[in-house]
């Protein structure tokens, strides 16, 4: 699978070069180390908002049409992306026109302009943006389930911000955030495709020298103290319930993540997945079901999401705990493990063939972990996983104690949920 080159330059800025077979075009992607887990109460979702801001013009290029006429040119695609922990702009190219891509990156996070009356303009995307989540119920649930999972802490506010913080947001903001985390320390740039490790070097060095070093900066890690089962509503007449049900985990560094992630395909990994048949295929209780993990530095949780009949939510509540809980007792078998561990590498390898989710793959976890961990890397430690690690890492987490469950729909009463995740319960 994939070599890779990796160096550092001179200002801190980690450089990673993938070379891919049989392609002629390139991803290049920057990640710097600024997500919504490093924002202040008042700024929630400056993260966010400077990511939009980025592609509005520079003193080079000071209108987005300018920007975005130069990408068209060469038949390039942009985009970004905001989560807690990190942010990301690329561009993939034919790549042949690949200084073009390191010359308009670098203008763009060292040059923005920020300008007053972009800013204001763009309050109004970024508010319908807000309201779209707000208003679809299937996007609501999420920011529910982290204002649950990580009350008190920046992890648990939405990446968007609110309407409120959005609004105070001024552009001497944008430029205190953009000196503080877009800074050397903090980069990592991922070039994947037709590209060369020597050419992407000097493209660096040349478009990306001038950005200081700066320091890493910290972030308020979350304290998880749980006791007892939790339950939130986010009232809303809908014909459909959506929930995430879920239990605290933990960090992306453990070395039990490999099994957690093999746990996670046997549980809503696909259509075959425990999850899968038991709520949809033997009963029909919903439309969407799977699990899926979300893990940080310090911690982390595992959750089963689904879209549900309003009048069976109760009968799909039980189905879903009853599917941990036969994980915890071991019930798990080789050819279940064995098909869990190639769905993840199947997926996997499809994934990583587009030099994009290619790069974001090496570029997040140099981000992240502080190290590459490559796609084989990863597949061996699934390979090693056991049965009894499955049953292992279930008991470690599945703590009946610290069941939670989020909940959008027409309810109002917590205590019948709060039943519900209490059975068994001494």
């Amino acid at each position: 699978m994939n070599d890779y080159v990796k160096i550092e330059l001179s200002n801190k800025i980690r450089l990673i070069t993938v070379p891919m077979k049989g392609i002629s075009s390139a991803t290049v992607l920057v990640l710097v180390g600024a997500g919504s887990r490093y924002e202040k109460p008042q700024k929630a979702g400056l993260s966010h908002f400077l990511e939009h801001m980025i592609f509005k013009g520079t003193k080079k290029r000071p209108t987005a049409l300018e920007i975005s006429t130069l990408i068209d040119s060469v038949g390039g695609e942009n985009n970004a992306f905001t989560s807690k922990d990190q942010t990301g702009y690329y561009m993939k190219v034919n790549s042949e026109h690949l200084e073009l891509t390191f010359d308009i990156l670098s203008d763009i996070l060292r040059n923005s302009l920020f300008l007053p009356e972009e800013i204001e303009r763009e309050k109004g995307t970024i508010i319908e943006e807000i309201n779209l989540y707000e208003d679809t119920p299937m996007y609501k649930i999420d920011n529910v389930f982290y204002e649950l999972m990580y009350n008190g802490n920046p992890l648990g506010w939405p990446t968007a911000g609110t309407k409120e913080t959005v609004l105070s947001i001024n552009q001497k903001d944008f430029f205190d955030y953009a000196n503080r985390f877009y800074q050397g320390k903090d980069m990592v740039i991922v070039a994947a495709g037709n590209v060369n490790p020597q050419e992407i070097k000097e493209l660096s060095q040349r478009y990306f020298s001038l950005f200081e070093v700066g320091e890493k900066e910290n972030f308020e890690e979350v304290k998880m103290i749980q006791k007892e089962p939790r339950v939130k509503i986010s009232y809303k007449k809908t014909d459909q319930a959506h929930l995430y049900f879920g239990y605290p985990a933990f960090s992306f560094l453990d070395p039990d993540r490999p099994v957690l992630s093999v746990l996670n395909a046997i549980l809503g990994g696909g259509m075959s997945s425990r999850l899968f048949i038991q709520v949809r295929g033997k009963r029909g209780l919903a439309y969407y079901i799977s699990s899926f993990t979300d893990l940080y530095h310090e911690t982390g949780f595992i959750a089963a999401r689904a879209g549900l009949n309003l009048e069976k939510v109760d009968e799909a509540i039980k189905i879903i705990i009853e599917e941990f809980e036969k994980i915890k007792e071991g019930d798990i078998d080789e050819k279940e493990l064995n098909k869990a561990k190639e769905f993840l590498k199947g997926r996997t390898t499809l994934n990583l063939e587009n030099s994009h989710t290619l790069a974001e793959w090496y570029g997040e976890k140099e981000l992240l972990y502080g190290r590459v961990e490559t796609p084989k890397e990863l597949f061996d430690k699934i390979d090693k996983v056991s049965t009894g690690d499955i049953k292992r890492v279930a008991n470690r987490i599945f703590d009946k104690s610290k069941r939670n469950l989020a909940i959008v729909g027409p309810f109002n009463n917590e205590d019948r949920f709060l039943k519900l995740l209490k059975e068994g319960l001494s």
